[in-house]
């Protein structure tokens, strides 16, 4: 991993992308930035009113992107690995998805003006899987304020991350599917991905894991 020094760890709400940067930050001894979702005053207010209050949780969310992730420009990139999960260019999928012309528009121009202050990762693993998926796994793990949030929303936003990750060229890219694993409870399968993370990589790889236990 001597010339990766900053992963990104991406997927839909359910995916298991912080289960993931959690445990490669412990795996490889780095440093853990993760997104502070529960910390959005808006986001309880959005998943029981999406038009009213979409605009301000969007907004809250990229501000506070922007504030943890600028911060990697003073970080020495070079000696230290950092794993986060998740990328600057996240909030745009939520935005495109959530938001009405007007608000999309002026959202457009605030994150085209931050973004140019927010390093790139040097790799970015996308975790994808099935809506029907995520929808259990988020049913299972019980967080309050995604009790409220459909499926009808849950597989659009699956099918806006899957489009934007098949043209995606800003970084090496590891496409991930994870219907069939259990990176967090089996050790085999979490060993396999950490063997495909450190092979060198650039442009885009796919990943279909062999599957071991059912999620």
């Amino acid at each position: 991993m001597k010339s990766v020094n900053y992963i990104a760890v991406e997927g839909p709400i359910g995916v298991g992308k912080t289960s993931l940067a959690k445990l490669l930050a412990e795996k490889m001894d780095a440093h853990l930035i993760m997104e502070e979702a529960t910390e959005n005053p808006f986001l309880a207010d959005f998943y029981r009113n999406k038009k009213k209050y979409a605009f301000q949780t969007q907004i809250f969310f990229l501000l506070a992107r922007y504030q943890q992730l600028a911060k990697l420009n003073t970080h020495d990139l070079f000696h230290s690995l950092i794993v986060s999960d998740y990328t600057f260019e996240k909030d745009q999928l939520f935005a495109k998805v959530n938001l009405e012309e007007r608000e999309l528009i002026l959202y457009d121009k605030i994150a085209a003006s931050l973004s140019r202050d927010v390093p790139k990762p040097d790799l970015v693993i996308f975790l994808q899987a099935a809506t029907e998926t995520l929808y259990q796994r988020i049913k299972q793990r019980g967080v309050p304020f995604e009790r409220n949030i459909d499926i009808y929303y849950l597989d659009e936003l699956n099918e806006a991350y899957n489009y934007y990750f098949f043209e995606y060229d800003l970084t090496p890219l590891l496409v991930v599917k994870t219907d069939e694993i259990d990176f967090v409870n089996n050790a085999n399968d979490f060993n396999d991905l950490v063997e495909q993370i450190q092979k060198p990589l650039s442009g885009t790889h796919y990943y279909v894991p062999p599957g071991s236990l059912e999620l």
